[in-house]
């Protein structure tokens, strides 16, 4: 059956945007655009829409982390970032920035499409559930959860939100006062194993209190069980 599904190759490696092409075709993925520059790619962001964007970090005109902070001014379309720089500090700026994984180099391109095909999956499930779901939005006062249009209000302002992040904080919505490991919470929203995630959840869920304004020294609602896990403590609607 054909993907419609719109992907966006960022990478100034000629060849390997040939072998990822020919990899996501095999996979019946045909709609796909290829930038060698971070220029190019921004141009092309600007005036299209995709479902998901590879972006490599080292571009010849400026970094990919620089290029995802601009992408996120337009968009909050899923990036995989590819890099040969496989630093925790690296992979804690990319994800720190916007972007929902982090694949070093080398690599092989079946396991690329796979963490795409992965995303894609959980995006067209989530809608589904969007479009049946009976009561689709957590209104809790200072801070609401709208899933029939992805929005986040928070004291009436829109906060914009990664896929990722969004999906983790619907999670905790629907799993109030539920404590969970950082394992559990990575399995739960990025369906993979939850091995030596903590860094990754721990700077989501950093990011999500600063959208929520909460104080990163008192957090409110989302609690770190010091050993345990996470939880969240709905606010009480005034």
């Amino acid at each position: 059956m054909f993907q419609p599904e719109k992907i966006l190759l960022i990478d100034d490696e000629a060849g390997l945007l040939e072998l990822l092409t020919i990899t996501l075709k095999k996979e019946r993925y045909h709609n796909i655009t290829c930038a060698k520059t971070a220029s190019e790619a921004l141009e092309l962001i600007k005036i299209n829409t995709y479902d998901i964007i590879v972006l490599d970090v080292m571009l010849p005109d400026f970094s990919g982390f620089d290029l995802c902070t601009e992408i996120r001014k337009y968009t909050f379309t899923p990036i995989i970032f590819l890099t040969a720089c496989g630093t925790d500090l690296d992979k804690l700026t990319g994800l720190a920035l916007g972007g929902d994984d982090y694949m070093t180099k080398p690599f092989n391109p079946l396991e690329v499409v796979a963490r795409i095909k992965a995303i894609l999956r959980r995006q067209n499930h989530y809608i589904k559930t969007e479009d049946t779901a009976k009561s689709p939005q957590y209104d809790y006062g200072f801070f609401s959860l709208d899933m029939n249009n992805a929005t986040l209000l928070v004291d009436g302002q829109v906060e914009e939100c990664t896929a990722k992040e969004f999906e983790l904080l619907c999670f905790f919505c629907k799993n109030p006062n539920h404590i969970f490991t950082a394992a559990q919470l990575y399995e739960a929203v990025w369906n993979e194993p939850g091995y030596g995630v903590e860094k990754t959840i721990t700077m989501h869920i950093s990011r999500l209190r600063k959208k929520l304004h909460e104080d990163p020294k008192s957090p409110q609602f989302l609690i770190n069980m010091r050993g345990i896990g996470y939880k969240f403590v709905p606010p009480k609607k005034v």
